[in-house]
């Protein structure tokens, strides 16, 4: 029975090692936890300036996340759907690589849209700011780094496959 059960990988140090967190996983989580965090302070006022003025979403919502960062009801929704995403993904290694690479992606594409669309245009509907658009950038570049950091790790480690590159 203990051949079977060894057979499944349910051996104690083969759970533990399951268990443990992957630096992709950490990173993710703390990256999710982030967001959440970020998604509650915008609905808290004092913390978030001009309170008064949050809209559900658009370009005329007063509200700024630490006097600084542009914020609507929806804006704030969008924050804490990325966190909770992001808490997920840190549950399997495959996925927090893709929430940070693929979420650094989506903050890129962000960043870009931001320069593109007036700020006072209604394209701008989460609104965005000049200080959202570096966020953005920040945001985007250092989750894509986070993924290669991680799998640099991981692959040093020895915890990480390396690409299979077969030349023909």
């Amino acid at each position: 029975m203990e051949r079977e059960d060894t057979a499944r990988g349910s051996h104690p140090a083969e759970q533990r090692e399951r268990a443990a967190r992957r630096p992709p996983q950490v990173a993710a989580l703390v990256v999710g936890a982030a967001f959440l965090l970020v998604g509650v302070l915008g609905f808290i006022p004092g913390i978030t300036t001009g309170y008064d003025g949050l809209e559900f979403a658009g370009h005329h919502s007063g509200a700024r996340l630490f006097g600084v960062f542009a914020v609507s009801i929806l804006h704030n929704l969008v924050h804490l759907l990325f966190g909770v995403v992001g808490v997920l993904a840190a549950r399997k290694r495959a996925a927090s690589r893709v929430f940070l690479m693929v979420g650094g992606g989506i903050y890129l594409l962000l960043w870009i849209v931001g320069l593109a669309i007036p700020q006072s245009s209604p394209g701008n509907f989460l609104p965005f700011n000049v200080a959202d658009n570096w966020l953005h950038l920040g945001l985007g570049v250092g989750m894509i780094a986070l993924g290669v950091l991680t799998t640099a790790l991981e692959r040093k480690a020895g915890d990480y496959p390396e690409p299979d590159l077969q030349h023909q």
